[in-house]
């Protein structure tokens, strides 16, 4: 990643993928306090159903998480840029998902006025299953 704590949209990016892949909800932890020993706010939900009929109850999974977690505010702002990099990384996601099933998480960091918001998911019936990954990014103040 960037330099000793300075993170620029492509780290916060990246970090998002790692913590969306992350195997357990132990190195999800462990992953997200190394973060915010860097500055880097994460927060993670696991998400699954019908996927395309779910798009919103996603969206609003990441609000939730991202305001319990500290890593936004309760303002238009910061639920519009979560909401906008959520979708972002949704219609991704989507263009596999039509009609079916899936399950995996979704993670949001920050760094600063960075937010990337991932979405990583098993789609599929049964055992035949497709892996995809959806990202998005917003621009957003940095707290005060």
């Amino acid at each position: 990643m960037g330099g000793a704590c300075m993170y620029d949209s492509t780290d916060v990016a990246k970090t998002a993928i790692r913590v969306a892949i992350t195997s357990t909800r132990a190195e999800e932890e462990r992953l997200i306090g190394r973060l915010r020993e860097k500055g880097v706010q994460a927060v993670a939900v696991d998400v699954g159903g019908d996927i395309i009929n779910s798009v919103h109850l996603i969206i609003e999974r990441a609000i939730i998480a991202s305001r319990k977690s500290g890593l936004s505010r309760e303002c238009h702002l910061d639920d519009g840029a979560i909401a906008g990099a959520a979708r972002e990384a949704m219609s991704q996601v989507a263009a596999k998902a039509t009609g079916l099933n899936g399950g995996g998480k979704i993670a949001i960091c920050r760094y600063q006025e960075h937010l990337s918001v991932c979405i990583f998911m098993s789609i599929g019936l049964l055992h035949l299953n497709e892996v995809v990954i959806g990202l998005g990014h917003r621009s957003i103040p940095a707290q005060q």
